[in-house]
C-alpha cells in the first residue's frame, strides 16, 4: 500500500486532508477549509514543499509532546503532525513526509 492524501469533512462541514503512510498511519494533518478547491491547493502545497527540511518547524507542545508543522513559502502553516514522544519519533515522521507526500496519490472521501 502507498502513502495518500484522504479529503473528508469534518463535523463543521469544512474540508480537511490527512497524509496517510502505506502502513495507514496518519502522519500529517491540515487546518480546515470552506472550499474543497482550497483544501486540494493545500494538498498540492504540501506536495511542493514537503521535501525541503527548511520548511519544518520542530516544535514541543505544553505536556513535553515532539511534533511538527509543514509551512508554505509565505511560512502559513499547510500541516501539522501527531505528537511523539521523542525527538528521534518526530524526526521519523517529517522523513516520512518528505519521502511520501510528493507522490502520494489523492483520495476523495467527500
Amino acid at each position: 500500500m502507498s502513502a495518500k492524501f484522504e479529503i473528508y469533512t469534518d463535523a463543521q462541514s469544512q474540508y480537511r486532508f490527512r497524509l496517510k503512510a502505506g502502513n495507514g498511519e496518519v502522519i500529517l494533518v491540515s487546518e480546515g477549509y470552506l472550499q474543497k478547491v482550497g483544501c486540494t491547493n493545500g494538498i498540492q502545497s504540501v506536495k511542493n514543499n514537503a521535501p525541503y527540511d527548511s520548511n519544518y518547524r520542530r516544535l514541543t507542545s505544553q505536556n513535553s509532546k515532539y511534533y511538527f508543522n509543514l509551512l508554505a513559502n509565505n511560512y502559513q502553516v499547510i500541516g501539522t503532525s501527531q505528537m511523539y514522544q521523542s525527538p528521534t519519533g518526530r524526526e521519523v515522521g517529517v522523513n516520512s513526509v518528505k519521502v511520501n507526500a510528493p507522490n502520494a496519490s489523492v483520495v476523495d472521501l467527500t
